[in-house]
């Protein structure tokens, strides 16, 4: 009898691995569910992308592990999809990180949420417990109805527990806010800076967490890594994705523009070599992200530790060449920015060619963005809010009207497709078209549309845009939202900040073919502060978008510096409009 059970083992492990086989996976798309119901099975997400030490790990160990192919042959739809690629996914399941992994019943309704690395034990384990039991488990919840606010800003009460969270979870010891992950978190530093001229502790904040953000940049090739782990700076993800290179590009410029420490300067510019170097196309576009491995699911950390020769002598870790509109705007703000902070015309340039590159290739009708070239759904809204902020940013660089054009152009696209009826925010799709699960609001992009349109009303002067950015700001005030975050919370400070009170406003008055005005135009291009509305105005070019100021006729250019109840008199060199400038900073 012995004998004969030994038999049947073995027998019938022979079949599980004769019956386990490569997983077939299929593009995320509403006909998988179809297909589960036909076939009376689930469907398995995996939701990573091309960037992610994590999803390579689990592509080489857990899915290829032979109960894992055979529970997935047997009772799943496998489905896999790039969170890069499919911004309404990853707006969706972005707290769960890279890899996500998400299993729906044929119905599209959600029975379990896991979040990283899953070993091929956790993983045969949950997919056998789903197929005895495919009740929801406690990571599906019902989503919490909120009871929106009705005013347009934070309450007072609000606003003082956000700003206690910055400074309480603040890392004294180690720099950054929070722990566990050390990276730059853009919103906080720039919040930081702007309070550091009423509060040194603010100050301390913001440079200590630039110079420990130091560790993450790569000492070869420029760039910065994603993050570290280990509640410290020195064990670094070694992705390098175009968000991060783009914050961090414009932070590190806003910084030298302030404190002119050679550093800062340093660091934006590695990160602008990497950008051209890795990320930058033939044809003037930039792309997505580099891998964080060389070999997929092995990790890297002895490769980065190499010189520039002695890594290409082994080979350059994949990029992605994807050229999303999205990205391509991040890339086009922080080089803009870099040209303000430092007059660097190839960083420019370098912008200018990307903007009309994405005009070119990704526009739609009406002033928005697809995301690629191929998109199959969309359109969203983190590509054309990306590239409106890129115009409004060009535009303020480089004085050309075309950008400004172009930005409310984008505002009025996002205005007619992602503004919901009866709720406030801004949605992440569409939402005049069908989709599976139908659009939200996102946090960030919420933040980042409250603040860019409510900038582009006062280069405009146009109702829609200041409807726009109160909108979104709606959503943000709301309590529920607002502190929805133990970290990464200064968004909405700053997003509160700026919608109660006018941008300053320098204006450039002369010939654009005066160097003596475009000396003053550099100068207000560097002054400086996060919030500020720098514009040259040429007479010969006919009025301003917005002419909320008339200005003199003036022999020779000058400039003019304007709060929201005065304006100076004409400053005519940069030293007098330097000098202007500190008295209104003061």
């Amino acid at each position: 009898m012995r004998a004969k059970r030994i038999f049947a083992i073995i027998v019938g492990c022979l079949c599980s691995i004769a019956s386990a086989q490569p997983i077939a996976w299929q593009p995320w798309s509403p006909d998988v569910f179809k297909q589960g119901a036909r076939e009376h099975k689930f469907v398995l997400l995996d939701l990573g992308t091309q960037w992610c030490h994590w999803c390579h790990v689990m592509d080489v160990q857990t899915y290829a592990d032979p109960t894992v192919q055979r529970l997935i042959a047997e009772k799943y739809i496998a489905v896999r999809a790039d969170a890069d690629a499919t911004p309404d996914l990853a707006d969706r399941y972005e707290d769960y990180g890279w890899p996500a992994t998400v299993v729906f019943n044929s119905s599209a309704g959600e029975i379990a949420k896991r979040q990283g690395f899953l070993s091929p034990k956790e993983m045969s384990s949950m997919l056998q417990a789903i197929i005895d039991d495919p009740t929801p488990g406690p990571s599906v919840r019902p989503a919490d109805k909120i009871q929106y606010s009705d005013q347009n800003a934070l309450s007072e009460t609000v606003q003082e527990e956000l700003v206690q969270r910055h400074v309480t979870t603040y890392d004294t010891e180690k720099g950054a806010w929070g722990h566990g992950q050390k990276f730059l978190d853009w919103n906080s530093v720039e919040w930081a800076m702007r309070q550091s001229a009423a509060d040194a502790n603010e100050e301390h904040m913001a440079r200590q967490t630039l110079d420990q953000q130091l560790h993450l940049l790569d000492p070869a090739w420029g760039g910065v890594y994603q993050y570290s782990t280990d509640d410290d700076w020195i064990h670094p993800h070694f992705e390098k994705i175009m968000q991060m290179q783009a914050e961090d590009l414009r932070i590190y410029s806003l910084a030298y523009a302030k404190w002119h420490d050679a550093s800062h300067l340093n660091a934006a510019e590695a990160i602008h070599h990497f950008l051209i170097r890795f990320l930058h196309g033939e044809d003037g576009a930039f792309y997505a992200s580099q891998d964080a491995d060389l070999v997929d699911g092995v990790h890297s950390a002895d490769y980065f530790k190499l010189s520039d020769a002695e890594r290409t002598a082994q080979g350059i870790p994949h990029v992605d060449t994807h050229q999303y509109a999205r990205e391509n705007g991040w890339a086009i703000a922080g080089l803009a920015e870099l040209y303000d902070a430092s007059g660097d015309q190839a960083a420019l340039s370098e912008a200018t060619t990307a903007a009309k590159w994405v005009c070119d290739h990704r526009s739609i009708p009406g002033g928005g963005f697809k995301h690629d070239e191929n998109s199959s759904s969309g359109p969203y809204l983190g590509d054309t809010l990306a590239m409106g902020q890129a115009f409004l940013e060009l535009y303020t660089a480089a004085a050309d009207r075309i950008w400004l054009t172009r930005a409310t152009q984008a505002a009025d696209f996002i205005s007619a497709h992602f503004l919901p009826t009866g709720i406030p925010g801004v949605m992440t799709a569409d939402v005049h078209d069908s989709q599976l699960f139908g659009p939200q609001q996102e946090f960030d992009e919420n933040v980042e549309a409250a603040r860019w349109a409510n900038l582009l009303s006062q280069y405009s002067g146009r109702d829609s845009d200041k409807a726009l950015a109160q909108t979104a700001m709606r959503y943000l005030a709301t309590p529920a939202v607002a502190l929805s975050r133990k970290v990464d919370i200064a968004g909405v400070l700053l997003a509160n900040d700026e919608s109660a009170t006018p941008a300053l406003h320098i204006a450039i008055v002369g010939s654009k073919s005066d160097s003596s005005a475009a000396s003053l135009f550099q100068t207000a291009l560097a002054f400086p502060t996060t919030y500020k509305r720098v514009e040259w105005y040429d007479p010969a070019e006919g009025p301003l978008l917005n002419s909320d100021v008339q200005y003199p006729k003036l022999p020779k250019p000058a400039a003019f510096v304007c709060t929201g109840t005065s304006c100076s008199r004409p400053a005519p060199t940069p030293d007098d409009l330097k000098h202007r400038l500190q008295r209104v900073k003061n």
